[in-house]
Order: C-alpha cells, then sequence, then structure tokens
C-alpha cells in the first residue's frame, strides 16, 4: 500500500510539472525546439484624446509573429501587421520583420540569445503606393537577450542597436541610429496563470536628422500583462502598455506621458 500510494503521489507530482511547463506561456526567454512552428496573434488598440480632454477609440492593430525553430539553439521568425483607423477609413500594413535568434548559452537557468533582424516599415500605407519611396523605411537591427529563468520567474535583459535609412542597403549615407535597453519579467502564480511586465528605453544616437534636431531624444515604453496557459502549448493574455518621451531641440526640453494608453490580447501556440 505504502508504494502504491508513492507511486501515485509521484504520478501526480509529474502530470503536474509537465502541465505547469508549459512551453509558450509569454516567457520572455523562449525559444522554440527544433522543428517547432510557433505563432502569437496580437490585436491592440489606443486610447487618445480630443482638445477637451474626452477619450476616444478609433485605430485598431492586428499582429501576427510566426516562427520556426530550425534546431533546438537557431530559431527564425517573421512578423507583420495590418492597421485600421476610423471604422476602416484607413487602412494600412505596418512593419513587417525578418528576425532570427540563437542561443549561444544555454546553461540551466541562465540563457543567452544573439538578435538579428530586417525591417520594412511601412510595406503599404492608405493612399500611398507598395513599398513607397518617400515613405517606407529600412531597419537593420542587431542585439542580444539574456537572462535568468526558473519554474516560478523570469527575468530577462536585452539590448538592441537599430539602423533606419530609406533604401535596404545605403549604409553610406547618415540615417537613423538607436539604441535599445529594457528589462522584461514573468512571474508564475500557478499551473494556470502568470503575470509579465517590461519596460524599455530607446534612445536616439542622432543630434540631427533630416534638418530635425533630435539630440536626446528618447522613449519610455512599459507593459503590464496577465497570461492564462490553456493547455502545454496555447495560451491566451491580456495587457496594458504606455509610453513616456523625452524631447529636445525644436521642442520643449522635457519628459511627458503620451495621452491615453495601450490595451490588447493576444493568443500564443507551439506546434
Amino acid at each position: 500500500m505504502k508504494k502504491l500510494a508513492l507511486s501515485s503521489l509521484i504520478a501526480v507530482f509529474a502530470v503536474s510539472g509537465a502541465h505547469a511547463a508549459n512551453v509558450i506561456d509569454g516567457n520572455p526567454l523562449y525559444m522554440p525546439k527544433a522543428n517547432h512552428f510557433y505563432s502569437v496573434t496580437d490585436l491592440s488598440s489606443h486610447t487618445d484624446k480630443f482638445a477637451n480632454g474626452d477619450e476616444q477609440i478609433n485605430k485598431w492593430n492586428l499582429g501576427e509573429d510566426f516562427g520556426y525553430g530550425i534546431t533546438d539553439k537557431l530559431a527564425v521568425q517573421i512578423s507583420t501587421g495590418m492597421m485600421e483607423n476610423d471604422t476602416f477609413d484607413q487602412v494600412a500594413w505596418e512593419e513587417t520583420t525578418f528576425a532570427a535568434a540563437f542561443r549561444a548559452l544555454d546553461m540551466g537557468a541562465w540563457k543567452l540569445d544573439v538578435l538579428g533582424a530586417y525591417t520594412v516599415d511601412p510595406v503599404w500605407d492608405d493612399h500611398a503606393e507598395f513599398l513607397d519611396k518617400g515613405l517606407t523605411g529600412y531597419t537593420w537591427t542587431a542585439g542580444v537577450r539574456g537572462g535568468y529563468t526558473t519554474s516560478l520567474f523570469t527575468v530577462a535583459g536585452h539590448v538592441a542597436f537599430d539602423y533606419l535609412n530609406t533604401e535596404s542597403f545605403n549604409w553610406g549615407d547618415d540615417g537613423f541610429h538607436a539604441l535599445r535597453l529594457g528589462v522584461d519579467g514573468q512571474y508564475v502564480l500557478c499551473d494556470k496563470l502568470n503575470l509579465v511586465a517590461g519596460v524599455e528605453y530607446r534612445g536616439v544616437m542622432d543630434d540631427d536628422v533630416e534638418g530635425l534636431k533630435v539630440k536626446n531624444a528618447g522613449t519610455w515604453n512599459g507593459m503590464f500583462g496577465v497570461n492564462y496557459n490553456i493547455d502545454a502549448t496555447k495560451f491566451v493574455g491580456a495587457y496594458v502598455k504606455g509610453s513616456l518621451n523625452h524631447h529636445d531641440g525644436n521642442a520643449a526640453d522635457e519628459w511627458g506621458w503620451d495621452d491615453g494608453f495601450g490595451f490588447g490580447a493576444k493568443f500564443g501556440i507551439d506546434f
């Protein structure tokens, strides 16, 4: 009887542990296994304000992150999104990103990834041509992310360098340079629920862009959300976000919160 009870107890804990280890649950250090696909679909909006202070919601974004694990350490991803404004009076195919991540360090709870990406934004805008020469920008990104993950919590930091220009390979031009630094975290409440939060600073490295002074310009972006695990390979989540901007040069040299706040919901699956 004692052996039977002990075996049953071990079986219960094994099932519980497998269920708790959701392979895709909003963890900032998630990496798909070899030959696994993943998809995260996001529907979001933002509250703006009229001149009289009343809030409005008139813009929606539908985004998709789709990736594939080539090996346990190497994954590729394509991300894109559509935007509609004022009940489809304005529609645009916004930024599309092709990215890759390589897990350079996988030492128990410690992880480190090397990142690279190429972004086109916008692909097509309302009343504009496809890849419009006067509107579309091209961004190359290189960075790293790393952190510590356990069954209870994850803390991850990242740093990335962005180079933006009007063509893909005109690197001899001045272009636009930005540096991003951020921290993301996750706290597991139970097998089904976890909390996520993150903050990122994006600083402009140029003093002048096309005649506009942007010295010391930067943005803080913050996010807080909750995720619910449907099962071991699927989750849904909801979040809110806000931005704090620093303006200099042609504007006042001060920090200020953007009007309104962002909010959204997402669905993720690993298969």
